[in-house]
């Protein structure tokens, strides 16, 4: 898998990132999203499979929920080591193999899905879908290296927006299974799936592009574990994409057990927030990138909680027309805080690059090191806020039947997240350098430095 690599790569040069860099980039980026798209959809497979299991099945409410939560706490920690095989096997060449890996699960999948196979099997069987978590990382810190620190939050948000809307997708596709052949034919997803992973695969072959410049840096990751910043942020990102992939595995289950929906009626709903909340990640960065990070995803923050409470009162009330306003209005905001949360990696630690002395393209380069290695642990980390929800769902409804306690516990969250967004990046000003005398953004646009919030 030699591939095709590129050996000069400086996105900050804007006569390179103008003649050559800004095409390329955007080549890779696109075939990144397919890739990452398949990936995020074989991750959530099975938030649409036990809308298929049946009471012949022998699976409780709280049994599927541990299934959901299996895939994805095996997708929060592969990540780590998805982060790293950019640097060692090159971009394309990872997503290639990346890709093909989800042959593994799919399969599996399509071999086990009938009445009668034990719920260990069943298990397992979730646990694999967890290799289609490992792709966003991978696909981020990629996609990290390729754009210069003014386009990143855009370029993060549509990487990672075109990623999650795997999610909605999938859920559409059972949604039209369910309502044309029923609740008994499973296997239809996975036979659609199936060569769509092939053709990520091939497409990431011909089209995209390895890095030489991009090398694994040990010390990045022992200096990017080391950084309270990224804890930080890795816990602001439990609160974020946490949230969204959590809700999204969990949102048609949650239909079924406390509304008393069937299958189709589930399908129907379920795929709505998870599709507002892929669209929206893109503005989330766009909006970081203009008037920044910290200040978008405070306001998040607060917009999550205001939509948690309102899910409680309908919850308490019995009331679905309520519960499915404040839950999309969920899945929105945390769309939107995905890409802003996503968008103040890089501006951090290029504002310590400068708080230590650096300048120029030697204080670009530190921060997309230690940026790049942070990516795979705040993802990692933010993708166990999933595991969080799904656990809490499950106690939840073991213990009383509902879904309130749950988001009692959500919305405390929410509150600790505002309050740590706004002592650590807004309470005082943090900056980051920009150029070409803009302010205001988390932008990098020429050789002298200016100051903006993160």
């Amino acid at each position: 898998m030699a591939g095709r690599w590129i050996e000069e790569w400086d996105p900050e040069d804007e006569t390179f990132w103008r003649t050559k860099g800004e095409r390329v980039a955007r080549r890779n980026l696109a075939f990144s999203v397919l890739s990452e798209h398949v990936g995020f959809s074989i991750w959530s497979l099975w938030s649409v499979m036990v809308l298929f299991m049946g009471p012949e099945y022998g699976v409780d409410p709280a049994g599927k929920f541990f299934l959901i939560a299996t895939a994805t706490v095996v997708g929060a920690v592969i990540r780590v080591p998805y982060t790293f095989a950019v640097a060692k096997f090159g971009g394309r060449n990872w997503t290639i193999f990346s890709a093909l890996l989800l042959l593994a699960p799919t399969a599996a999948a399509y071999l086990v899905m009938e009445p009668g196979t034990s719920y260990t099997t069943f298990l397992a069987v979730a646990a694999l879908t967890g290799v289609g978590g490992g792709n966003f990382a991978s696909s981020m810190t990629n996609i990290n290296a390729f754009f210069p620190l003014r386009k990143k939050g855009w370029a993060l948000g549509l990487n990672a927006g075109g990623g999650n809307i795997g999610v909605p997708v999938i859920q559409l596709v059972a949604l039209l299974i369910i309502g044309t052949a029923g609740a008994a034919h499973p296997r239809l997803v996975l036979g659609i799936y199936l060569p769509l992973i092939v053709i990520a695969a091939l497409c990431a072959a011909l089209w995209m592009d390895n890095l030489a410049p991009v090398k694994n840096d040990t010390g990045a990751a022992i200096d990017a574990a080391k950084e309270g910043h990224t804890w930080i942020m890795a816990f602001l990102y439990v609160g974020t994409f946490g949230s969204f992939i959590g809700y999204s595995f969990a949102f048609g289950l949650v239909l079924q057990t406390q509304f008393g929906r069937t299958p189709l009626q589930a399908a129907s709903l379920t795929f709505i927030g998870p599709l507002l909340g892929s669209l929206i990640r893109p503005l989330g960065g766009a909006l970081a990138d203009r008037f920044g990070g910290a200040r978008i995803t405070l306001w998040n923050f607060v917009g999550m909680a205001a939509a948690t409470a309102v899910v409680i009162a309908a919850s308490v009330q019995e009331s679905l027309a309520v519960f499915l306003v404040g839950f999309i209005a969920l899945f929105v905001l945390s769309g939107l805080g995905n890409g802003s949360t996503y968008k103040m990696i890089p501006g951090i630690f290029q504002n310590k690059a400068l708080a230590q002395g650096m300048t120029g393209e030697t204080a670009a380069a530190y921060g997309r090191r230690l940026s790049g290695a942070s990516m795979g642990l705040i993802g990692a980390v933010g993708a166990v806020g999933g595991l969080a929800i799904n656990l809490a769902f499950r106690q939840s409804f073991q213990t009383a039947g509902t879904g309130t306690a749950a988001f009692v516990s959500f919305l405390a969250f929410y509150a600790v997240c505002s309050v740590v967004t706004w002592a650590v990046y807004l309470r005082r000003t943090v900056v980051v350098p920009v150029r070409g005398g803009q302010t205001g953004t988390d932008a990098e646009t020429g050789a002298e430095p200016v100051y903006a919030r993160v």
